[in-house]
């Protein structure tokens, strides 16, 4: 054997190589995972611990073996086969590249090689084998349960307009035509993806769960999105900025400056890589918990082969749109820039705002992000954290924070009902003032006649110390 066999064997098993004392149906497994991944090896005769056994080679053996192969596999596989001898002791490597056509199967089975072992696939991964065999995805495929009456033409002008914004030849074509001319209609049909991007009413294909939590069981308000895939986009991001700060930063010029608790931006990318990414045959919805320090972002689906957490972060990969259709919508529509940016843009955004670097994991099937705020431990005369605070007294950190921002300069009660959009004076006074005016954060200009009409309430020094420190 040369040398490079002789380094193989001394590595052990590995992605691309497998040890089998006896040729069998798990070394045939073996052949089939390595055809759906990368190409390997498997070498018959050598124990999982790289010990020599050697394996009896007689006239009939090897050809005996490749029929097996080619018969208990579709698409057929036929290994290369080197016969050795390595201390007196016959060994026989079979060798199979990764294949052209996929997914292999192995009696109706389907493997793939992750590290040095077997893994049958899901039916959704087979899928996704099969389509990127001949370069196509699911969405590109017909619908066989919507047809054209699901669809609205006017957001097909839309889609229209908005892509002409970004071309320097604006498309003037027709609708029907414009979609048959994106493949989103064929033969009088329309796929997946024209469905999901221009549906007239609403799917549970593209259900999207939101949720304001101010704890891990006590929510606040919540939303369910199932529209089209454009319409989604904005739902999603109206929830998040109903439910996040946004201060007023004076900064000299004429005009405020608005910061909110996170970069809206990065996080419409976050959302946007969402929806493009989904798998939509997954039964699972796509869901976005808001907290007081966080969001979460679910998505149905995980990375493709190959791609790992580490290789996301670094850019180390190319970008494979799980629905190239839908992707290729959203990049004519000026949605995104191009395809496998966008986690760049996220991690930059978040780092130029001065914020956590957002977390990336593959969980229960799918991929999450965790984006955090700054989050501050200032302590009250109550003993409890800021963010505790909320949750003793009814009040949000973020509504706290909201209110002390708003009476920096002293406010009338309606003025501040008006900015909340709260109706009842009783409850407000309740929910909002009370608490900070126990804190010592907020103070009356007129204290002596709490009920007087000329009564307004301000942001103590106390309070403005405290959002001087949020500042840093």
């Amino acid at each position: 054997m040369d040398t490079k066999t002789n380094k193989m064997l001394n590595a052990g098993e590995s992605e691309t190589v497998e040890f089998k004392l006896s040729f069998d149906r798990e070394a045939i497994e073996t052949l089939v995972a390595f055809a759906n991944t990368s190409g390997g090896k498997v070498f018959i005769g050598v124990s999982d611990k790289g010990e020599i056994n050697g394996t009896e080679v007689g006239k009939e053996t090897v050809q005996n073996w490749i029929n097996h192969v080619k018969q208990d596999t579709s698409h057929a596989i036929i290994p290369d086969v080197e016969i050795g001898t390595i201390k007196k002791k016959n060994i026989v490597i079979l060798s199979v590249q990764e294949s052209p056509m996929k997914p292999v199967a192995c009696k109706g089975r389907y493997y793939k090689r992750i590290k040095n072992a077997n893994h049958q696939l899901s039916v959704s991964e087979v899928v996704n084998l099969h389509l990127r065999t001949f370069n196509s995805s699911w969405d590109f495929h017909i619908d066989e349960h919507h047809s054209g009456k699901d669809i609205s033409l006017d957001k097909v002008q839309g889609f229209i307009e908005r892509t002409n914004t970004n071309r320097e030849n604006p498309i003037l074509d027709d609708p029907l035509t414009v979609l048959q001319k994106f493949e989103l209609m064929r033969e009088g049909k329309i796929t997946h993806a024209c469905f999901l991007l221009f549906m007239t009413g609403e799917s549970g294909i593209s259900t999207i769960e939101l949720g304001r939590f101010q704890t891990d069981t006590i929510i606040k308000d919540g939303d369910t999105l199932k529209a089209d895939l454009f319409s989604e986009v904005e739902g999603v991001m109206d929830f998040i900025k109903k439910h996040i700060n946004k201060a007023y930063i004076i900064t000299g010029r004429p005009q405020r400056e608005e910061r909110w608790d996170y970069p809206l931006n990065a996080i419409r990318e976050i959302v946007i890589n969402a929806i493009i990414h989904r798998d939509y045959t997954s039964p699972a919805d796509s869901i976005i918990k808001i907290y007081d320090n966080k969001i979460e972002f679910f998505n149905p689906g995980k990375l493709p082969d190959g791609l790992t957490i580490a290789k996301l972060l670094k850019g180390d990969y190319v970008s494979i749109a799980r629905n190239k259709k839908i992707a290729e919508a959203f990049k004519s529509a000026g949605l995104i820039e191009k395809y496998g940016s966008g986690i760049k843009r996220i991690l930059n955004g978040f780092k130029e705002y001065g914020l956590p670097t957002p977390e990336f994991k593959e969980i229960s099937g799918g991929f999450m992000v965790t984006v955090y705020k700054k989050t501050y431990q200032v302590e009250t005369k109550l003993g409890l954290s800021w963010d505790q605070v909320g949750i003793k007294l009814g009040l949000s950190s973020e509504e706290a924070m909201r209110t002390l921002v708003y009476c920096s300069t002293a406010k009338a009660i309606q003025d501040m009902q008006k900015e909340f959009e709260w109706a009842n004076r009783t409850k407000f006074r309740n929910k909002f003032i009370n608490p900070l005016l126990s804190e010592g954060l907020l103070e009356m200009t007129v204290p002596n006649k709490p009920q007087s009409r000329l009564q307004k309430y301000r942001t103590t020094e106390k309070g403005k110390e405290l959002l001087e420190k949020l500042k840093k």
